[in-house]
This record gives structure tokens, sequence and C-alpha cells, in this order.
């Protein structure tokens, strides 16, 4: 196998640069470049500005000007790129990312997750709980350019329950490696606390997986948690005694956890889930739903069927997602039209949570959780974006979301998230309007499924002053599927 990636990362590098010299602009750093004739959305909340030039210089956004003030600039021999005709939004910050490098025992080599995202406009990543040092050494990687990759924030995960002296040691060893955080899943109310008092006294932020413990919400409002990941623990919080389960209830069975996990949101007291609320937000305790990563139990054929499985999902990933105990989240051998009405109610009182939360000051950041339940890297993000929306959220809204939202709860919020001077210049350039229409950020060979081939697609993501052609990555990433499904002699399904 080891020989086999050998020659696949040749034939990758090959590809890449065969690619890299169908654009002048791709994948080539400028100490300055300049944006012209682009519609601006900043990322606040405010509509879109313009036509505005936006000077990039030193990887930063120098001025943002109309056309008519920057005659000079515009006469410099520097490098321009055209966005006549679309929408400038800020990079977007992926919450809840997993990087992974193999699935169902199937090797899935980088850049094809690093590519995925970036063509769907994701220029920063909070890696949770991946392999540590692999993604540490990634994070430099990208940081000096020596990889096309998103720009990433390391949180690496302690599961389950551990004594002091256990956590005491782990948490120290992540601070030495240089971490950004530290996500906690599974946990009891003990464990919690005192992992959660290590983290503070090594000023380390917390995204908290929260499972069916004995501790909830509350606990994560005591502990000051950074963000409560999906949402487990806040309808638990405000249950009168216990969730309603079946006397056959076994959580370890990933068909029932998520068989009544779609129950949960509907029993829970609507009185003790608006304190719950409260309480989160005067702790600050943000949250970072990932509601896509739920949707195949709402909407099972909606999932199997995406239209971009057929040309971007790797043979490792089709794998896994098949029913099977041993995958986690591959649980729809027995689930029933019943299961998907429940959730379908689920969805329902989790979104209007979500926007009692946010009307109450809360923050609200976006994920995707990919990798996992019909869920693909980048195309699941854009489908959060969506999810947003259905929630009840204006689409200014969601990008703030998906951008000054989660650069806040990084520690970034003064320098990324915003189409703004002295920010780091992380942008995605869009054919379309997305206030309009959140689906012209899809690939435009997915796009014409709605009938309009003249717009729909990110067609540029700028990520620290680089230009990225997103349909240039996304063919390279359909050769790689191609060159997989045939060294591993499997055929998409649909085939």
């Amino acid at each position: 196998m080891k020989l086999t990636m050998k020659k696949t990362a040749c034939f990758l590098l090959f590809l890449s640069t065969c690619l890299s010299a169908q654009n002048s602009l791709h994948n080539q750093k400028n100490d300055e470049l300049l944006v012209t004739n682009a519609m601006v959305v900043v990322g606040v909340g405010t509509p879109a500005e313009g036509p505005y030039d936006i000077h990039i210089k030193d990887g930063k956004i120098h001025a943002i000007s109309g056309a008519k003030d920057d005659a000079e600039i515009r006469n410099k021999e520097i490098q321009q790129l055209d966005a006549t005709g679309t929408y400038v939004l800020p990079g977007f910050i992926n919450m809840h990312a997993h990087t992974m490098y193999t699935r169902a025992g199937i090797d899935m080599a980088q850049p094809y997750q690093h590519y995925l995202w970036l063509a769907s406009g994701i220029t920063t990543v909070r890696d949770l709980g991946s392999h540590t040092e692999v993604t540490l050494k990634e994070k430099k990687q990208s940081a000096d350019g020596d990889i096309i990759a998103p720009r990433m924030f390391v949180y690496p995960m302690i599961w389950g329950n551990h004594s002091e002296k256990e956590l005491k040691q782990k948490i120290t060893e992540f601070k030495k490696q240089g971490v950004d955080g530290l996500k906690f899943g599974s946990m009891d109310k003990q464990t919690f606390h005192a992992a959660s008092k290590l983290a503070k006294e090594y000023k380390l932020p917390v995204a908290n997986h929260v499972g069916v413990e004995d501790m909830n919400a509350w606990d994560n409002i005591e502990a000051g948690t950074t963000t409560i990941e999906h949402w487990y623990g806040v309808p638990d919080a405000a249950l009168n005694g216990v969730q309603n389960f079946p006397p056959d209830m076994n959580y370890s069975n990933e068909l029932h956890r998520f068989r009544y996990a779609g129950r949960l949101w509907r029993e829970a007291d609507l009185g003790k889930l608006d304190q719950v609320l409260d309480g989160l937000v005067e702790a600050g305790v943000a949250w970072d739903p990932t509601l896509v990563i739920y949707e195949a139990s709402r909407d099972l054929q909606r999932a199997v069927s995406s239209p971009w499985f057929k040309d971007y999902l790797h043979p490792g990933l089709e794998k896994f997602f098949q029913p099977n105990a041993d995958s986690h989240g591959s649980f729809f051998w027995g689930w029933t039209s019943s299961d998907e009405v429940f959730w379908k109610n689920n969805y329902q009182i989790w979104f209007k949570a979500l926007r009692d939360f946010a009307d109450k000051g809360g923050i609200i950041t976006t994920g995707e959780d990919g990798g996992y339940i019909y869920q693909l890297y980048g195309f699941g993000y854009l489908r959060e974006l969506q999810l947003h929306q259905e929630a009840g959220f204006h689409p200014l809204e969601v990008l703030k979301h998906a951008t000054v939202n989660s650069a806040k709860v990084l520690g970034q919020g003064d320098t990324l998230g915003q189409v703004r001077i002295g920010y780091t210049a992380d942008l995605v350039i869009v054919k379309g309007n997305p206030m309009a229409d959140l689906s012209v950020l899809w690939p435009r060979n997915i796009k014409p499924l709605t009938g309009d081939k003249s717009t729909g697609g990110i067609e540029w993501t700028i990520k620290d002053g680089i230009p990225y052609h997103a349909p240039t990555m996304l063919k390279a990433v359909r050769e790689m599927v191609k060159e997989s499904r045939k060294e591993n002699q499997i055929n998409y399904l649909v085939d």
C-alpha cells in the first residue's frame, strides 16, 4: 500500500503542476494583488457594497476603494484579478473539521480534503481531535505556504473519563506541543470539571461534545466552555427528570442512540430551556450546531443521493458511509419512516432554540463534521449555511455565523472574518449573489440542476492573499477520485 500511495502522490503532484499552468493566478503568491470591480459583503451583517477594488499587499487587505479613486493603483504593474459580476465574501471558517487520511481501510491522501475545503470557500478550519502531530505539522506547512490547505487551529481530543493525574499529563503534553485548544467528549461530570479547570489554567479554549452523561449545558455554563458542539446537553438540561428511554435502550448501539436522540428536543420543558439559553448567553458559551451532520436522520434519501457524490466521493468515504456497526455514524441498517418524522419535528424545535439563543445575544458559529453520516468535506459546510437559513436566519446573518462569529470564538476577531482594511486577505469570490440564493455557492456542475448555467460556483478562494481557482481544484479532486476508484477497483454505486 505504501508503494501505491507513493505512486498516487507522484500522480497528484504532476496533476497539480498541469492544472496550475492552466491559470496564471492559481496558487501564485504576489506581493501585491488587486481584485477589481467586486461587490463586497463585509461579513458583519450589513448589505453588499460596491463595486470596489480590493488592494492586497503582503497577504493583508491594504485598501478598499472605488475604481475611480484608485487609478494610480490600477496603472501600477501589479497582478489583477477581475471580479466583475461577482460577490466577494470573507473566507469561511469551518469550526468543526476532522482531518482524515484513511476511511474504511482505504488510504485517502491529501490534498483531496484540503482542495475540497478551499474550493468551498473555507480558508480556516478548527480541527477537532485528529492526529495531533500530523495536523500540527500541516498547520505549519499551510502557514508557510508549503501545501495548498486552509489555515488550521488544532484542538486535540480528550475522550471519556480519566483520573486527574491522567488529565494533567495529557493536557500538559498538548500544551507543550503548541495546540490551540482542546476538545472534550463523553465525560462524566467529575472528569469534565477537572479537565476544564486544567484547560483554564493553561489558557486553552474548550470545544465540548456533550453526550448522554450526568453532565449537561449547566456544567458548560459553570465551567465557561468555549463552544458546545452539536446540541446534546442543551435539551438534556431542560428535562423534567430523565429522557423517556425504552427499557431495552443501549447507548452503545448507535441505531438506538440516534433514534432516541430524535425524540429528545420534544421532551424538554420549554420554560427550563429558556433558562438554559439565558445561562449559556450570560456565561459566553458559543454554540456550533453542525445542523448538517444529522440531516440524513430526517431525510435519508436526500443524503444518499447527493449530486456531488458521483464525481467527488472518495471510495474510502463511500465504503465508510454504508450501514456498519463498526463505522461511527453509519447506523442506518434499521432506520424507519417514523424515525424520520421524529427527526423532522426535532429540527423544528432545535431551529427555534437556535433563534432564541441568537436573539438573547448568543454567538452561533458554523461547522460541518464532514467525513461522517453522508457528509462530504466542504459540500457539507455549504449545506450547513442553507440549514442556518432554514432555521430562520437572514442570509447576511448566516454569513456572519460563518465568518465574524467564528473568528471571534477562535480569538481572531481582529484579523479574520471580515473584508476590512488591515485584516488577513481571506476572500471568497462567487459568481452570483448569495444573499438572493445561497445555492450559488455550489460548483457550477452542481448548480445547473436548477437550470441557470450562467451563474453559480465559487470562482476563487483567496487565503493569505494567495488566489486558488476553485474549478481547478475541483477538477483535480475529480481526477483523484477516479484514480482511487481505479486503484481500489471500486465503482461508484450509481454506476
